[in-house]
């Protein structure tokens, strides 16, 4: 299995099909291929070497598209960057994964000198805009022009295509490592489900291109010869007027998104009745929300997915027909073809039916492992099962209910935060002696942040003035969107506090 097979594919049977769909821009499978070709090409003349890096610093846009398949054609590596992160947080991953070249597009082409200035940008920065480029980045599209299409560099399978970078416990990012063969596996496994993406979709990227959920429809659409269509971020009106526009059969958001786009008036008069199938996941959704889209969507099935990075990153669905069944409606579905769950004890055995517990994966989607991270992998690769940290039970059915987090993750509009990492923030104010961050339901977000802050004695802080100094320190989504003042927080006898507790408190108050 390789990445770039798809684009064979299209050349080889439908060559003057559209691959591409952005804005007012068309380009047919022939025109992508020969692109990509070219692009891999010009990336070799600028010395990139199998197995190097590239990141992409970009919304979503054919050029994303390209990039990620050119660099796979040259038999390198893409690192597809959070465009939601500070600069810290990306110089991080630059520095992490060794990027030897970057692309941003004119959102984040001011970024770069701040990169630069931190010794983090790689000499080599692709430009992927309609203009002329800033002084000292390469245009994207001369690139191309100006350069010999180059074979493919037929790489595949078990090798590293991809590294995605998700949040880390201990407030560190890890690189997860995807192959082209769990790329590719975890996408055809899905479609095999009946459930996903099919042939000859025009499949929409309102979610972004970073995000592994996002790359499973990518991959999909890809193999099987539909056309992608790009908006550059979601918004209800751009959405909405894509799909009308473009007739869209498929997209995947995460339910924040879906409430946007029912709830929006942007959205209410735009036809939207070519939407064959909606999949959502990466947080729960309200069930006053799934019933609002249904009903504004009545053709529309919906498909709910239990996914995550680790895995490429589909485990289980929850296919339209069992959105019909109240009791399963707050499933995660069941598992896709050629993935295993199954739920153990602390000690790695086997529960029973409706008995709680971890809830393990393997199958052909399985991460590689984490990038310069050993010790993260093996915490979490045992005996060839893949531990969530997510905890839940199997019905007798095998229906996978999600009842909690063991990892201490906040999902807040489908963007994984760890608690960690905004606890480090909030306790660099100078206010701040002690503070625990955790997530609190919430209608629109699924879970928001929400921080428990003791004050130094004789100090005071605010709630707006604690999440303006963190937005300096991470990115904004990861600030507390409620913050609550306390005398003290509750510890263990060991003196770890007992978040479990606030959690509850939270729920009373």
């Amino acid at each position: 299995m390789r990445l770039t097979h798809g684009l064979h594919r299209g050349l080889q049977q439908y060559p003057d099909r559209p691959a591409t769909i952005d804005g007012e821009r068309v380009r047919t499978w022939r025109e992508s291929a020969d692109r990509v070709a070219r692009l891999a090409g010009g990336l070799r003349w600028l010395r990139l070497s199998p197995g190097d890096r590239v990141a992409i610093l970009a919304l979503n846009s054919d050029a994303y598209h390209e990039c990620q398949l050119a660099v796979a054609w040259a038999g390198a590596v893409f690192v597809p960057v959070n465009t939601r992160w500070s600069v810290p947080e990306i110089a991080f991953a630059l520095r992490d994964s060794g990027a030897v070249m970057l692309l941003v597009d004119d959102s984040f082409a001011p970024s770069v000198a701040a990169l630069r200035a931190a010794g983090a940008c790689p000499e080599t920065v692709l430009y992927a805009g309609p203009g002329p480029a800033p002084a000292g980045l390469m245009p994207l599209d001369a690139l191309i022009a100006g350069t010999q299409r180059m074979q493919d560099a037929d790489r595949g399978d078990g090798e590293l295509a991809a590294i995605y970078y998700t949040g880390g416990t201990t407030g560190r990012p890890k690189g997860v490592m995807l192959s082209h063969a769990s790329l590719a596996s975890s996408a055809l496994t899905s479609v095999a489900s009946g459930a996903y993406v099919q042939p000859g979709a025009r499949y929409l990227h309102a979610a972004p291109m970073f995000h592994s959920a996002d790359a499973s429809g990518w991959v999909a659409v890809n193999a099987l010869g539909g056309t992608h269509v790009f908006v550059p971020r979601f918004s209800p009106a751009a959405v909405a007027a894509a799909i009308a526009r473009h007739r869209v059969t498929d997209t995947i958001m995460v339910p924040a998104m879906v409430r946007m786009l029912v709830d929006s008036p942007d959205a209410v008069g735009a036809d939207l009745s070519s939407l064959q199938r909606l999949i959502y996941g990466g947080s729960p959704i309200a069930g006053a929300v799934l019933r609002r889209a249904m009903e504004r969507l009545p053709g529309t099935a919906f498909i709910q997915a239990y996914a995550m990075t680790e895995m490429s990153p589909v485990m289980t669905l929850l296919v339209p027909a069992d959105h019909h069944v109240e009791r399963l409606r707050g499933s995660g579905g069941r598992a896709v073809p050629y993935v295993d769950i199954r739920i153990a004890d602390e000690f790695g055995r086997d529960v029973t039916a409706g008995t709680t517990g971890e809830i393990l994966a393997r199958g052909g989607g399985q991460m590689l492992g984490y990038w310069n991270q050993p010790g993260e992998t093996q915490a979490v690769l045992d005996d060839g099962w893949l531990h969530t940290g997510d905890s839940g039970y199997l019905s007798d059915d095998g229906y996978l209910f999600v009842v909690d987090r063991i990892k201490d993750m906040i999902i807040t509009g489908g963007e994984n935060v760890y608690s960690a990492e905004v606890e480090d923030a909030l306790a660099a104010h100078p206010a701040v002696a002690a503070c625990a961050v955790i997530g609190v339901p919430d209608a629109d977000w699924g879970e928001r942040v929400h921080a428990v802050v003791v004050l130094a004695s004789g100090a005071s802080a605010s709630p707006d003035e604690l999440r303006a100094h963190v937005k300096t320190l991470i990115a904004a989504y990861k600030a507390p969107r409620s913050v609550e003042f306390a005398e003290s927080l509750p510890l263990s006898g060991a003196g770890k506090v007992l978040k479990r507790q606030l959690r509850e408190r939270s729920r009373t108050t």
